[in-house]
């Protein structure tokens, strides 16, 4: 834990010069072609202005001390009373082109804004907020295209007395990040819609939320796809039928296979009722069929799948018992009974394998370990990573970094949430409606969920070379609808998850759905 010892020399700047902060610093003449001393180490600690670097703002506020993250100093911005400071350095005959900066930095949270920039650069300055961590290093990127052989690198605080981050290991090198996927499921949608939920844009104009989602810069949503679900929801008509709205707003489609009739999770998972009592050679043939019938009807309408699940968040395995952990040679026959079917309608169509708990990288590890020792097919890894459940984000990162390197594949968050309030819209209690239970530093209001959507995109982002997918809200649109309850064989069954879709209790788009406007 940091735990700042300084006398602060500078006093807080007038506000015209606090705002001034957002404009390009003066060029230092330690210009260079290279960013110089991004660990921190030439100088020792205790010093204001680190080799390189320069400082604008409330100079005292910003400066080097022990405990880097690669080395043994790195730099602080921290004040006991508010201040707001950038430590920057100008790089000077640059060749043109894309670069991407990165750090690994920790932040105590509270400020009115800690952010890395790329800026002066000849096209539009790029930033990434510091996320709320207090005791792991946490490594975040951003991109920017050099057009004018140029680029300031930037760590800014506006910051609350007493608030603090840490930055070291700063790199600053050709490449580009970015995320392909920015998306939600929103499965709850057609029966929301059935049962008289409503829509509307954040100035309380009733609308479609399909295209809402889209306006906002969503880009890919996914549908779960039940067997022979009791309310008749979330089944093949259904996807066929939603699938045509998703690809008519120019978004891509990812179909999640349960293989249920029901929810499927770590906890569950129950075969449907058509199938109880099949072999496993019949359970192949099953998933085989049903995943094909499911594809093909999509491919023929012109919504092709661009991505599957073969089962959700399957742990444990799925199909249980027959195609469970304690089976793997089973399970994977079972899986690339599945794949086999997707790839056979759509050979351009991404096979994703999904596991709850992204902070748990030793059991990720364990399951496709074994899914490479029993021959298990698969293009993509998703994981759900719930913060206030699995785990800090530095776990997380660890997790994705490591999973994408050791098996070669590109990774996503399949789930995550976060709730906007700790009221409920309903009378069932809702998943997270306690302050105690939250991710420290980020609150239960709009912008606390905005804030965990961005943190999480960022962790995606940087995972190295490229491999890091995106990210999948859940679940965006699943508001408190009376008849749209989370048990599909109880009409009066509630809905927990309200608190942590995308539209208020006014049925207005939150502004958290700037998330997916992330690179």
């Amino acid at each position: 834990m940091f735990h700042p010892r300084r006398t602060i020399r500078a006093l807080l700047l007038p506000l015209a010069a606090g705002l001034a902060l957002l404009t390009l610093p003066a060029q230092s003449a330690q210009a260079a072609s290279t960013l110089t001393n991004g660990g921190f180490e030439s100088d020792g600690a205790g010093v204001a202005a680190p080799t390189g670097w320069s400082e604008y703002g409330d100079t005292g506020a910003s400066y080097t001390e022990s405990g880097g993250h690669g080395g043994s100093y790195r730099l602080s911005h921290y004040s006991a009373s508010a201040y707001r400071v950038e430590t920057y350095q100008y790089l000077s005959g640059l060749t043109n082109g894309t670069y991407t900066l990165t750090a690994w930095v920790r932040s105590s949270g509270g400020q009115n804004s800690a952010y890395m920039s790329l800026k002066n650069c000849g096209s539009s300055e790029q930033r990434t907020d510091l996320p709320v961590s207090t005791s792991s290093w946490v490594r975040i990127v951003t991109s920017i295209a050099v057009t004018n052989n140029q680029c300031t690198v930037s760590f800014y605080s506006d910051a609350n007395a007493g608030n603090w981050i840490n930055v070291d290991d700063v790199t600053f090198a050709s490449g580009s990040t970015g995320l392909s996927i920015k998306g939600a499921d929103i499965s709850s949608l057609a029966k929301s819609e059935a049962k008289g939920g409503v829509y509307k844009t954040s100035s309380g104009t009733t609308g479609d939320a399909v295209t809402i989602l889209k306006n906002a810069g969503m880009n890919y949503a996914r549908l779960k796809v039940w067997v022979n679900p009791a309310d008749g929801y979330n089944d093949k008509a259904h996807v066929l039928a939603m699938a045509k709205r998703i690809k008519a707003a120019g978004m891509k489609l990812l179909v999640d296979f349960h293989y249920s009739d029901s929810w499927a999770d770590p906890g569950k998972q129950t075969k449907p009722a058509a199938w109880t009592g099949h072999s496993y050679s019949q359970l192949k043939t099953d998933v085989y069929n049903h995943t094909y019938d499911v594809l093909g009807a999509l491919k023929a309408q012109g919504t092709t799948a661009d991505m599957v699940q073969i089962g959700n968040e399957i742990n444990g395995g799925m199909l249980w018992s027959e195609g469970s952990t304690d089976n793997w040679s089973q399970l994977a026959g079972l899986i690339n009974s599945g794949y086999s079917a997707a790839k056979a309608v759509s050979s351009t169509t991404k096979v994703a394998l999904h596991l709850a708990n992204a902070g748990d990288d030793a059991t990720v590890r364990w399951w496709f370990d074994n899914a490479k020792t029993y021959g298990i097919n698969y293009d993509v890894i998703g994981l759900s990573y719930y913060g206030y459940w699995h785990g800090s984000l530095a776990a997380a990162q660890t997790t994705l970094d490591d999973v994408a390197s050791r098996y070669a594949k590109p990774v996503f968050v399949a789930e995550t949430a976060y709730p906007f309030t700790l009221a409920q819209d309903d009378s069932l209690e809702n998943q997270i409606d306690t302050s105690s239970e939250l991710v420290t530093g980020y609150p239960a209001t709009a912008a606390g969920q905005l804030a965990w959507m961005n943190a999480v995109a960022n962790i995606v982002e940087a995972v190295p070379n490229g491999r890091g997918l995106g990210v999948f809200y859940w679940e965006a649109t699943w508001t408190a609808v009376t008849g749209n309850g989370w048990d599909p064989t109880d009409a009066s069954s509630g809905n927990g998850w309200e608190n942590q879709a995308l539209f208020g209790y006014d049925d207005k788009a939150l502004s958290s759905m700037a998330w997916f406007s992330h690179r």
